[in-house]
């Protein structure tokens, strides 16, 4: 071979290889450094647990760290207008709730982001349900009961919740809204508060979520009245939901997914998906999911999740507007 030869053959080696880097898939060289997955809580929280325990089956599936970072406040506002500004390149996830994906642009006056234009869906995780809990001493002992209580004694009835705007207050809105009753919401700073209020007698009723609730359910010192999901929760089997007990199609929970920033490249997050779907899967992960009370989402499709925001966004509107809150 002549060295012009050569030379004409390496040039067309080094434009091939050039092009090559060009047209081969993103996803080819993904993950090559760490990835964060922020949690728009604070550390020690639900939220905050379930993301360290997918991070940790992620990072077998991936081969690269996945690290977790918890950026709380706004009701998860702070972590996830965070998300939606870093690059979308797939190494900046965010693990999301009803808060922030759902309920959060119709309660707060200002948004520096879109639940749906902002981000791009990965998976849909599963659902936390709430539960309708009484003190023992309370006469009723099921729904039918204490709606007809509650319209007996108008005005008189309250229920405590985790905060305003939270998934516990709007489910008891969305109680008095279906059922046709007037129970006076009360604001606690975090669900442990409210529950204590309940056991001590001090409250008649709250809704909380089933993770909070279910071991002093179990322990006798509440009694479970009904379930917010349209199926009943793992961790209280004996429990009927609400939908069970003449409020037809009522459901409501706290939401679990995570987003990438909008325009990640379509191979990317087809990759993440599959990784998260996997992760799923894992013996440890449907444990932990399990022992918290969360229920698997039906499908892993990214799609599943899209659909699940346009219902969602506008029901949970309606609830927000026909009570009148709004957060600055």
């Amino acid at each position: 071979m002549t060295t012009r030869s050569r030379m004409w053959l390496l040039c067309c080696l080094a434009a091939t290889s050039i092009l090559l880097s060009f047209t081969a898939p993103a996803s080819a060289q993904y993950p090559n450094k760490p990835i964060k997955l922020v949690v728009p809580f604070a550390a020690g929280g639900p939220t905050d647990a379930l993301g360290r325990a997918l991070a940790a089956a992620m990072r077998t599936h991936l081969g690269q760290p996945v690290i977790v970072e918890n950026f709380g406040g706004a009701g998860g506002n702070i972590g996830a207008q965070l998300v939606a500004q870093a690059p979308a390149d797939g190494y900046t996830l965010l693990l999301a709730t009803s808060g922030p994906l759902v309920v959060n642009v119709s309660l707060f006056k200002k948004l520096t982001f879109d639940p749906i234009k902002s981000f791009d869906p990965v998976i849909m995780i599963g659902t936390l349900p709430n539960v309708i809990v009484a003190h023992p001493s309370f006469p009723a002992k099921d729904v039918a009961e204490l709606v007809a209580y509650s319209k007996a004694h108008k005005g008189a009835l309250s229920f405590s919740h985790a905060g305003i705007g939270g998934s516990s207050h709007l489910a008891g809105e969305m109680f008095n809204s279906m059922a046709g009753t007037d129970l006076i919401q009360i604001p606690y700073r975090g669900a442990s508060l409210a529950l204590n209020d309940v056991i001590g007698g001090q409250v008649q009723l709250s809704v909380l979520d089933v993770l909070v609730a279910a071991p002093q359910v179990k322990a006798g010192k509440i009694r479970a009245l009904g379930v917010t999901t349209k199926e009943r929760a793992s961790v209280l089997p004996d429990v009927p939901t609400l939908d069970e007990q003449g409020l037809k199609g009522f459901d409501s929970s706290v939401m679990f997914g995570v987003v990438a920033p909008r325009g990640t490249p379509s191979d990317i997050l087809a990759k993440l998906n599959t990784v998260l779907a996997s992760s799923l899967d894992e013996p440890a992960l449907r444990t932990f999911l399990d022992a918290q009370g969360i229920s698997r989402a039906s499908s892993t499709e990214a799609a599943y999740l899209s659909r699940y925001l346009a219902e969602e966004i506008p029901k949970w509107r309606k609830i927000i507007e026909s009570i009148g809150i709004e957060v600055q």
